[in-house]
Order: structure tokens, then C-alpha cells, then sequence
């Protein structure tokens, strides 16, 4: 089935808001230009309420059907913020602001939810209310935690939350989902690995941390292949090897090691933790050093609850006939988790066609996928509240 009618007559000036966002990046929590502009469009549309500074800089809106009586309050999610990166693509509307791009589409994400807040206050034609959620900092502060635990959805009533993310490699128009786990937990640690430095010709009078420090990231990879039941996914990367001295003929007193861990199930999660706390400290002390770990727990797995899910397919089903249900699961990870903790909901991929992959200095949202989007934050309202 068709887009609506309505998105395919907007998608000129969304994609002049999506251009616009584009242009003038802004990281984590200080989006105060992009919340500034949000919270203007839906005053401009008539929302029945905004309000600004939930969970720092997100923005809010209410939309009231034609009646809200059966009390069902759907909540809509997009993502504001950009990433720390140089843009390399040349457009007309790039970046303003030296390294910092939305290089992951959330200029997109913003723009097809504002499309779809100026469709639902023009019609309102569903029975209930529809709460437009436009959330800072996802990529790496936690927003989404930040405005749950700001009382957001208590506050609001919302009683079941939907979000979405472009997706390259998937034709444009086209979405995918999964009930059940959809992106991963996201862990870090930080390994600091003490000896004792010395001369690099005298290395019997020291205790190597680079040894030590080597042999811990070699150990560290046993976890994955040797510790976790294979029909279950983990990853364990170190990402960083830093030592204190940089001189090609001293052995470091200290050397750090950073990482990620990315697990799909709770208990491997733990598993993963206990097992690089052990290898590290066990590790060190072999070669008569120590490790200390500190081991921070980021992004819960982004869990879509199976009913919820059906109701994705379906406005997604209204929306384009191209749905895929069965996509594999992703390693990466999405702080609207945090949202899905506090309510039922889902999180559903849009095809963003063949484009340079998300986190990538040339990387563009495609402005063709807006009707699709807009169109599916609107059925989404439409089909789970149904005006009489």
C-alpha cells in the first residue's frame, strides 16, 4: 500500500527541516538549537501541549484525537543529537559546525517525527493521545534513560513507545524488525595494568606491563570463543593499548586497556563481565603484576516485546508491504532501550537505500525514505487508536 497522500505533499518542506538540522549539528545534551526548533514546530501545529527540558534538552508533545476518552497514549520517539565527526560529503547543506555531523541520520529521524506531528494535529483522526517524544544524547550519554527517569512517561501516561532508525542496505521504503532482542547491551571497561618500569635493555629487572598487557588482550578473546555458549552472541573488542611513556627504550610502569562488550542476554552479560574481570587480574599477577578493572554497564539489551512488534508490522505492512520480520539482530546498540524498560513497545529499521553505511564521514540520510517514515510514526497512532 501507498505512503499517505498527505507526507508525499510535505516531503519537500520536511526534507528543508531535515537539510536544516543537517547543517547545524549538535552533540549529546547541548542540542538547544535542534530543541529550540522542535518545540516551535509543534507549537506551530497546534499541539495541545509542549514542553521543553525533559531529561535536559528533550522536547515533548502532546496530541489529543478526536477523543481521548478510551485513555489508550501512544508515545512516538526520535533522536536529536549528531556524532564527533568531520563531514566528507560535499553537500550543499553540510555541516557549519568543524567535527560534528549527523552521520547516523538522526536529522532525519527529527524531521519525519515533526512530519508526522503536523499530520497528526491537522486530522486527528484516531481516539486517544498521541505523545511525540524528541530525545537528546543517544549517542553515548543516555538521553533516553535520562527523560524516562525525568518521569516522562508517568508524566505523560504513556502506555506503550515506539522508535524507529534508517537502516543503509535496506532499500528505501522497505523496513525491518524481530520481536525479542533487536540491538545489544553495551558495556566498556578499563584495565589498568601495574609493574614495574625500568630500562628496556634491563627487562629481568622490570615487570613488563606491556607483556602483561599484551597477554591480557589475547586472553581477553577466550571469552567469546571459550567461555560463552556458542549459539550466543558476544563480542569482547579491545579498542586501546595505552602506556605511560612513549620512548622506544623504557618499559612503563603503567599500561591501560579499553574495551567494549556487546552480549544479547542478561546472564551472558554477567558471564562476560566476571570472566574479563578474572582473566585480567589472574593474567597480571602470572607475570607478578596487577590489573585493576573497571567495568561500566552502558545501553541495555533494546528488547521488542512480541505483541508490540505485530503492531510495528502492521502500520509498517499499511505503510509499504515491505517488511522484513526476521532480520538478524545487530551488535550495536540503542538507548531506546531504556524506554522499552519502562514500556511495551518496538524499535523498527526504514531503509535507507545504498548509502554510505551510519558513523561514516559520507554518510547522508536519504530524503526519499521521509513519506515511509512519517507515514509509519503516523499509522502507528492511527492503527493502535482507531477513531470510532
Amino acid at each position: 500500500m501507498p505512503v499517505k497522500n498527505r507526507f508525499a505533499e510535505l516531503q519537500s518542506e520536511i526534507a528543508a527541516w531535515r537539510q536544516d538540522i543537517h547543517a547545524h549539528p549538535e552533540l549529546l545534551f547541548d542540542t538547544h538549537r535542534t530543541s529550540a526548533l522542535v518545540a516551535e514546530k509543534l507549537r506551530e501545529f497546534g499541539c495541545d501541549e509542549v514542553v521543553e527540558g525533559i531529561g535536559r534538552t528533550g522536547v515533548v508533545g502532546v496530541i489529543k484525537g478526536k477523543s481521548d476518552s478510551k485513555g489508550r497514549v501512544i508515545g512516538l520517539r526520535a533522536d536529536m543529537d549528531a556524532l564527533p565527526i568531520y563531514e566528507a560529503t560535499g553537500l550543499d547543506y553540510a555541516s557549519t559546525e568543524p567535527g560534528k555531523m549527523h552521520a547516523c541520520g538522526h536529522d532525519g529521524h527529527t524531521a519525519m517525527l515533526l512530519g508526522a506531528a503536523k499530520y497528526l494535529a491537522e486530522t486527528r483522526n484516531f481516539d486517544g493521545t498521541a505523545i511525540v517524544i524528541f530525545q537528546p544524547a543517544e549517542e553515548g550519554g543516555g538521553g533516553g534513560r535520562e527523560m524516562v527517569e525525568d518521569g516522562m512517561m508517568d508524566r505523560f501516561g504513556v502506555q506503550e513507545v515506539y522508535g524507529m532508525h534508517n537502516m543503509p542496505g535496506i532499500p528505501v521504503g522497505h523496513f525491518a524488525i524481530r520481536p525479542g532482542a533487536m540491538m545489544a547491551a553495551a558495556d566498556q571497561f578499563e584495565i589498568t595494568v601495574t609493574g614495574k618500569g625500568g630500562h628496556a635493555a634491563k627487562p629481568h629487572s622490570c615487570i613488563d606491563t606491556t607483556v602483561i598487557g599484551s597477554h591480557i588482550v589475547i586472553a581477553l578473546q577466550t571469552i567469546a570463543s571459550r567461555n560463552v555458549d556458542p549459539l550466543k552472541q558476544a563480542v569482547v573488542s579491545v579498542c586501546t593499548f595505552r602506556t605511560e611513556s612513549e620512548a622506544f627504550n623504557v618499559i612503563p610502569q603503567t599500561v591501560t586497556l579499553r574495551g567494549t562488550v556487546r552480549t544479547m542476554d542478561p546472564a551472558v552479560r554477567d558471564q562476560v563481565e566476571a570472566r574479563i574481570k578474572a582473566i585480567a587480574t589472574a593474567t597480571a599477577e602470572a607475570f607478578a603484576g596487577t590489573a585493576e578493572v573497571d567495568y561500566q554497564r552502558g545501553y541495555p539489551v533494546t528488547m521488542n516485546a512480541p505483541e508490540n512488534t505485530d503492531f510495528a508490522v502492521a502500520a509498517a505492512e499499511k505503510v509499504s508491504g515491505q517488511v522484513d520480520t526476521e532480520i538478524a539482530p545487530l551488535m550495536g546498540a540503542e538507548d531506546f532501550s531504556y524506554m522499552l524498560e519502562s514500556r511495551p513497545g518496538a524499535y523498527i529499521f526504514l531503509g535507507n537505500g545504498d548509502t554510505a553505511m551510519v558513523h561514516h564521514p559520507e554518510y547522508n540520510f536519504d530524503d526519499n525514505a521521509i513519506p515511509f517514515g512519517s507515514s509509519w510514526y503516523a499509522e502507528m497512532v492511527e492503527t493502535r487508536m482507531p477513531a470510532a
